[in-house]
């Protein structure tokens, strides 16, 4: 009996018994998402002269069903950025826990207290700039594996320099800046209102921090009018040296409804 090993590795059926293959999937080839099921809808952001200003509400829908009504989609992280996540939940969760291990990462790696006085960041941590640059590298690479990430992220802070930084990612890794962004639906409604104060970098560097929060409340509420997607309630969070300030349970203000006997088709029909 020829005892040599066999010629690529595996051990000889003689000594060890056959090989058991049952476990490989034998039924095609792997299968990814191809589409989202519970899904969130617009995020909102805008540069203000000090900092960034996000919002997205709080829904979830299944379909077309409005499941789930206090889902948080505005993501804190190390208290200097903030990431904004719409389309799929699920891989919405995944990608938080992934940003809570890398906080963890960071927390260990960089002593706070080592921080310049005058608000940039330290070489080698990870500011808003840096975060964005991950992420892309992240949605990227799942996009190559033929598994992406059903999201499409808004990442607001402060750069290297301590200046306000707001920047996307979509699923196929695809990323730019802007001093106002959008996702979903808020692409196509709440950017015209938004480019009205801010639509460049010198107009939003002059812009206040109370002007930037009030244009975003009336973007959230032209969505939750137009948009069967969404909700009425919010989070809102407002980025600045100072950190991160967020309200996850804000309510529209000054809801009417008037301009809808405008438009055909509302209310009772008269023949």
């Amino acid at each position: 009996m020829d005892h040599r090993p066999q010629a690529w590795g595996r051990p000889r059926d003689d000594v060890y018994g056959a090989y058991d293959a049952s476990y490989l999937q034998t039924s095609g080839p792997k299968n990814a998402t191809q589409s989202p099921v519970v899904t969130g809808t617009s995020v909102i952001a805008l540069k203000f002269k000090d900092g960034v200003v996000m919002a997205a509400d709080n829904l979830a829908s299944y379909g077309s069903l409005a499941r789930f009504t206090d889902v948080k989609r505005l993501r804190v992280f190390l208290d200097s950025s903030v990431i904004g996540f719409g389309g799929d939940v699920s891989d919405m969760q995944y990608l938080d826990r992934h940003l809570n291990e890398l906080a963890i990462d960071e927390a260990y790696d960089n002593d706070p207290s080592a921080a310049p006085s005058d608000g940039t960041s330290p070489p080698g941590t990870l500011n808003a700039a840096n975060l964005h640059k991950y992420l892309q590298k992240l949605m990227y690479k799942r996009r190559n594996d033929f598994d992406p990430l059903w999201n499409q992220l808004l990442v607001a802070g402060l750069d290297a320099d301590a200046k306000p930084y707001l920047a996307s990612i979509d699923l196929r890794g695809t990323a730019f800046t802007s001093p106002t962004l959008a996702t979903g639906f808020g692409s196509a409604l709440a950017q015209p209102i938004m480019r009205r104060y801010a639509s460049t970098e010198e107009q939003a560097a002059s812009r206040t921090r109370e002007e930037a929060i009030e244009v975003a409340k009336e973007c959230m509420k032209v969505l939750y009018y137009r948009d069967a997607r969404s909700l009425d309630r919010y989070s809102i969070a407002v980025v600045t040296k100072e950190g991160v300030e967020l309200k996850q349970d804000e309510l529209l203000e000054r809801q009417s409804w008037a301009f809808a006997e405008r438009i055909r088709g509302y209310g009772t029909q008269t023949v």
